[in-house]
């Protein structure tokens, strides 16, 4: 394996990793701006008022996004091996 090939294979899985991810960090982004706008206009600190929501938020999200994640994750593993194997010698 030559340098291209490492740091395209290095270039793929961060690329696939923040698409991945990027659903589940912005709903713990939108849901953590919700709760500090409502803390600041209620003038209540409470700190479970900012970690019970986006808990809850992010299980909501991950029971439903499921299936896409599952199936992207074994469509990325097919391609990898695939592409792992075609490099051989």
């Amino acid at each position: 394996m030559n340098a291209e090939a490492a740091i395209d294979i290095f270039k793929t899985v961060v690329m696939f990793s923040l698409y991945l991810m990027a659903p589940f960090v912005g709903v713990i982004l939108l849901v953590g701006l919700l709760t500090s706008l409502v803390q600041s206009v209620t003038s209540i600190q409470e700190a479970t008022l900012t970690f019970v929501p986006k808990l809850l938020a992010l299980a909501a999200v991950m029971m439903l996004l499921a299936p896409w994640v599952l199936r992207l994750l074994s469509e990325f593993t097919v391609q990898s091996l695939t592409r792992v194997a075609s490099m051989g010698p």
